[in-house]
């Protein structure tokens, strides 16, 4: 994790802040500034817990590439209402998918084995918040 790659997840942010927008919600705001609450707060959960430091570049591209799966929900939101019991399954689906993969790449690079789940919640709870603003 020594190379901050920014692009993509600006453009996903973008394209997150887009697809609300399709959907009749003007969001775009509250997108960056939960992005950028949600990257401080888990670099420094994540310098806590590992024995290596890691930058706050690397952790915003980690969580930026890992929020793709809530732009596809925010798609979704355009066609479709997510207010119902299908929409409720599909964004649990979309951010276990999202919490996981991102936890993942920084237990594999952290080298923090066994520490998943620690790591994974905090990140559930930040895609639970783009879950929230795609649903309602």
């Amino acid at each position: 994790m020594n190379e901050t790659d920014l692009t993509g997840p600006v453009v996903f942010c973008l394209a997150l802040g887009a697809t609300l927008l399709l959907a009749g919600k003007v969001h775009f705001s509250y997108v960056y500034g939960i992005s950028v609450i949600g990257c401080f707060a888990m670099h420094a959960l994540l310098n806590l817990m590992s024995m290596s430091e890691v930058s706050c570049g690397c952790v915003a591209s980690v969580l930026g590439y890992c929020l793709l799966p809530m732009v596809t929900l925010s798609s979704c939101a355009v066609f479709f209402s997510l207010k119902g019991i299908i929409g409720t399954i599909l964004a649990l689906i979309i951010i276990g998918w999202c919490s996981l993969s991102a936890s993942k790449i920084f237990i594999s690079t952290l080298a923090m084995d066994g520490q998943q789940l620690l790591i994974a919640y905090p990140c559930a709870l930040l895609y639970g918040v783009f879950a929230l603003l795609t649903v309602f």
